[in-house]
């Protein structure tokens, strides 16, 4: 009933590469997914991802469905141009499914010079989001998925009887997500953020850390680690750091069934797309620490998305992060409450049923 709809492989032997487009469901609209480009993406990863879009635009009631791309090329073996010849050549592939059925957007090794490389190829500028601002886009230097993230934080520390201001706070991962995580609850609500980590480790502070130096010290320095005061601990000890809500905010896979003791978070806010596999989320249920699923928190960035495809602006854009991802969170949560089930149970439930009555009502049931 919900898909695939759609499955486009393409072959380019000049180029030699090839690369997959799934179209999970359009019932809400066209699907709506970014484009990777990696050595190994598959067709199966390529369809995973496409449905985990499907609920994510159902739960965050857009008009979209779930769909998915990906290139198979190692970007760090080719140089720009050949990457770019490759983009146009997906493109103009795909050419007859976009934007009717497919509606494109950066994903992993693409941004904004890809996508306007994809848009220019194809000639139609509502074919992607995430286009540069001089062709009506929002770029990611906005903050969009870190700011729904710092949203999503807000509710859920309301659900469970904590002060956002004076909560400890770490987060791990200091790119695109955490950093914006972290300016904008520092701004907002004057938290205690003690830990952040980058790829070199992990710098704590149990007096809380002044978020507007630390972007400066990762700016001039290159990390995190450089800033002082603070003690500079291995990146996976960040886990484990007595703090009140633990955001999750770049690696895949970060928390382990055999980390979960060691975790004192009573509330884990997942800014990075599956970082823990669905054993692990269910222990912390059985052991009453919340945990606010991914594509509830994270999903400030497909909203921006659809503020871009629909010509809005920045100030649009952020206000409709806020109402949505405080919606959201608070209807997830308060379900899952209500039915005794873990928030990703009860967020899938919701996507799904507004999915199947919007699937009826188009005839397709």
């Amino acid at each position: 009933m919900f898909g695939p709809e759609k499955i486009l492989e393409v072959y380019d032997t000049k180029l030699g590469f090839k690369g997959f487009l799934v179209i999970d469901n359009t019932a809400f609209g066209p699907g709506k997914g970014g484009i990777r480009m990696t050595p190994d993406v598959s067709l199966e990863e390529v369809f995973q991802l496409a449905r985990t879009m499907t609920w994510k635009c159902a739960l965050a009631m857009l008009p979209f469905g779930g769909a998915k791309s990906g290139i198979v090329a190692d970007p760090k073996r080719i140089d720009i141009n050949r990457k770019l010849e490759i983009v146009r050549a997906f493109s103009r592939a795909i050419k007859p499914l976009v934007p009717g059925h497919y509606i494109a957007a950066p994903d992993i090794a693409m941004g904004e010079r890809e996508i306007e490389a994809f848009v220019k190829a194809n000639g139609n500028p509502m074919s992607a989001t995430g286009k540069p601002a001089a062709m009506g886009g929002l770029p990611h230097e906005l903050g969009s998925t870190g700011y729904g993230v710092h949203r999503a934080i807000h509710e859920a520390v309301k659900h469970i009887g904590l002060e956002i201001e004076g909560s400890r706070i770490a987060i791990e991962g200091f790119g695109n997500v955490g950093s914006f995580v972290a300016k904008f609850l520092a701004e907002d609500c004057r938290p205690k953020i003690v830990a952040v980590s980058d790829s070199r480790g992990v710098i704590y502070n149990p007096e809380g850390l002044d978020i507007e130096k630390l972007i400066e010290v990762k700016k001039r320095e290159g990390s995190v680690v450089s800033y002082r005061p603070g003690r500079v601990l291995p990146n996976r000890e960040i886990i484990g750091l007595d703090v009140d809500v633990l955001v999750p905010a770049a690696v895949p896979d970060l928390i382990s069934i055999g980390d979960v003791q060691d975790v004192k978070a009573k509330l884990i806010v997942e800014g990075s797309n599956i970082p823990m596999k669905p054993e692990v989320d269910q222990e912390f249920h059985r052991r009453k620490v919340l945990v606010v699923p991914d594509f509830v928190a994270n999903s400030g960035g497909l909203i921006s998305s659809y503020v871009e495809w629909k010509g809005g602006t920045k100030d649009e854009m952020f206000s409709l992060i806020r109402k949505k991802i405080n919606h959201n969170t608070k209807f997830v949560l308060e379900h899952s409450e209500e039915k005794g089930i873990k928030p990703r149970d009860a967020a899938l439930e919701i996507a799904k049923d507004r999915l199947t009555r919007q699937c009826r009502k188009c005839g397709r049931i």
